[in-house]
């Protein structure tokens, strides 16, 4: 029984594995299709999210079966409530990916009316922090998932001056309102990317050591 409950457990992490690998895909394809204008991609990322919310619902009933199956104690548990948590942000992260995606739907082929420097860099290094707490979670490596919050705060910090630039532009130009009110939208979901990358790096401290740890603290 012992033998057969590991190898659940095995299969749990592996689900989990396949949705952070599919959430990385559309993040990727997300921004691409954002800063190249890509409506085709763009439209490809929104198509795949069906998928990731059905894996999000077939881990968390998995999960589910596995407690009620197996009454885990103590580590086990912990594991399958981390599985469900990370989970539930992965499929945040991705849905915010669709949000991106439809973004640059809006924006069409309209040129950019600001200079999207800080917000590509401020997507690339969210997408990192996905990344890095993925990899923290595969080996249970507290060092990685304390490297996040550094990372958040970097995101935090180019957040906020790409508001105060967006908000300057908004005196002088008022044309280019609508697409502003766009961009800033896209960094404030890039933000929350950002966010949820450190919740999953939490969930994991909270696997290994069994306390729950505020990483932006």
């Amino acid at each position: 029984m012992r033998r057969k409950f590991a190898d659940d457990l095995k299969a749990l992490h592996d689900q989990l594995l396949e949705i952070g690998r599919l959430t990385e895909a559309a993040l990727q394809q997300a921004i691409e299709a954002f800063e190249t204008k890509n409506q085709n991609l763009a439209k490809a990322v929104i198509a795949v999210d069906g998928s990731i919310d059905k894996l999000e619902e077939k881990i968390n009933d998995f999960a589910l079966w596995l407690i009620a199956k197996q009454q885990p104690v103590a580590t086990d548990l912990r594991r399958i409530i981390a599985a469900i948590k990370i989970a539930s942000d992965l499929e945040r992260i991705a849905d915010l990916a669709v949000n991106i995606a439809k973004a640059c739907i809006r924006i069409a082929d309209q040129p950019f009316v600001a200079n999207i420097h800080n917000i590509l860099s401020m997507y690339r290094l969210a997408s990192e922090m996905v990344v890095v707490a993925i990899n923290a979670y595969d080996q249970e490596d507290i060092s990685l998932a304390r490297s996040v919050a550094d990372m958040d705060e970097k995101v935090d910090q180019l957040y906020g001056e790409i508001m105060t630039s967006l908000l300057e532009m908004e005196k002088t130009d008022k044309e280019a309102l609508a697409q502003m009110n766009v961009l800033a939208l896209v960094a404030r979901y890039i933000e929350r990317m950002a966010d949820h990358a450190t919740n999953i790096a939490e969930h994991l401290i909270y696997l290994v050591k069994g306390k729950h740890y505020n990483l932006n603290d």
